[in-house]
């Protein structure tokens, strides 16, 4: 039996901002919370641009402190170079200072008791009728810690989800990033085409004042995409010349099938729960961080850990996100078969056309929720017909030309 110091509710594996989130749920439901960081702190740079809605930063009270700015849309630049702005008169989105971010949610975690543990990684768990025992390493040194319920918010690429018989990402993609100087940056621009991240796209995104964010997403070689992307930029003017390092991380693009088992839950980027079309990840991650604890919460005070009574976590989710992962999911798909004519044209009608003006005044254009504004674009008639000479994702009738079904199928992100 483990002893009360290392006996637990619950067990967070994994430190960030969604992690953090539900141990400070938990904590403030008064379950005893153990958050299990593998890192030594939460100070260093995350290959992630920090950018969340002014929806997300409402609704969980994101203090400015950790705000470096706001963006009220973005200039997206297509592959010929041609550019048009979406923007609306007030602010969208805030750009987070995100290593402050993770220490701001860690520590409002630990205000409410939850204990942390860092330079502790996972290496094994073991699941019996009453707990789940959780070793790990730190400089060499055998560690453990055993509680009622696991909850994994590991990011992409965890073998912990694996290792409980979840099955890993079915579909994803890498994403490289650096922090450069700047001299004049103010608007988040977005860069589309194949020299530029084929099948994704690339940005810059203004942080600190002075510094800008620069990354991409690629299938193929990210880090030799990021240097053509920095060079590019240098010689435009609109950063300094770097010599900065990259980081790297990866985006899950597709949710996993299964998100719970007895006594545990997955949460988060490691269950993909990520936004397919812009690879984004806190605001849906926290999402379901408050799904996850408002599940564990019956599931303790009842003493019913069963995979079958956590499956209402994986209900709550799916009824709040589904929709917009699966639609997403396929509207990403078909972007990727674009090839850079098409591209172009699509953007020539959105421009030319009332739609961008329509949807920039429209409440269907979010940040956040993109399938009614997917399902909005699939329904122009010449876009449509722009994507008439494609061989769409979705099977042999929409192949043939059935182009009717292939918009339902979008709506209902059929796979």
């Amino acid at each position: 039996m483990a002893s009360s110091r290392n006996f637990y509710d619950a067990a967070v594996v994994g430190g960030g901002p969604v992690g953090s989130q539900v141990a400070f749920r938990l904590a403030s439901m008064g379950f005893r919370t153990v958050v299990l960081e593998k890192k030594q702190d939460l100070t260093g740079p995350v290959c992630c641009t920090g950018i969340v809605s002014t929806e997300c930063v409402d609704y969980f009270d994101i203090p400015d402190s950790v705000i470096h700015r706001t963006a009220n849309g973005a200039r997206i630049f297509t592959p010929s170079g041609d550019d048009f702005s979406i923007s609306r008169p007030m602010p969208q989105v805030a750009i987070l200072n995100r290593p402050a971010f993770n220490m701001a949610w860690a520590n409002r975690a630990q205000g409410k008791g939850a204990e942390y543990r860092f330079c502790a990684e996972v290496t094994k768990i073991d699941t019996d009728k009453k707990s789940v025992t959780l070793q790990s390493l730190c400089r060499g040194e055998k560690q453990s810690v055993t509680a009622r319920a696991i909850i994994l918010t590991t990011g992409f690429g965890s073998q912990m989800v694996d290792k409980a018989g979840l099955g890993g990402a079915a579909d994803f993609v890498m994403g490289a990033q650096a922090e450069v100087a700047t001299r004049d940056a103010h608007e988040i621009e977005v860069f589309l085409g194949s020299k530029t991240a084929p099948g994704f796209f690339g940005w810059l995104v203004p942080s600190a004042p002075g510094k800008a964010l620069v990354g991409l997403l690629s299938r193929r070689s990210p880090p030799a995409y990021l240097r053509a992307l920095l060079a590019k930029l240098a010689a435009e003017g609109k950063i300094m010349p770097t010599d900065s390092p990259f980081t790297y991380g990866g985006v899950t693009l597709k949710p996993l099938p299964k998100t719970r088992a007895d006594r545990l839950l997955v949460v988060g980027t490691a269950a993909g729960q990520v936004k397919p079309l812009t690879g984004g990840g806190i605001y849906f991650g926290l999402l379901a961080a408050d799904m996850a604890a408002n599940t564990l919460n019956k599931c303790l005070l009842q003493d019913d850990l069963s995979a079958d009574k956590l499956g209402s976590y994986q209900i709550s989710w799916k009824r709040r996100l589904g929709r917009e992962l699966r639609v997403g999911y396929w509207a990403r798909r078909i972007y990727e078969l674009l090839n850079e004519g098409q591209i172009d044209r699509i953007a020539g009608i959105l421009e030319s056309s009332r739609l961008l003006s329509e949807l920039e005044k429209s409440k269907e254009l979010s940040f956040d929720w993109h399938a009614d504004v997917v399902t909005r674009i699939f329904d122009h008639r010449v876009i449509m017909k722009t994507l008439g000479t494609m061989k769409l994702p979705f099977g042999t009738k929409e192949n043939d030309g059935n182009k009717a079904e292939a918009k339902k199928n979008v709506r209902r992100g059929k796979g």
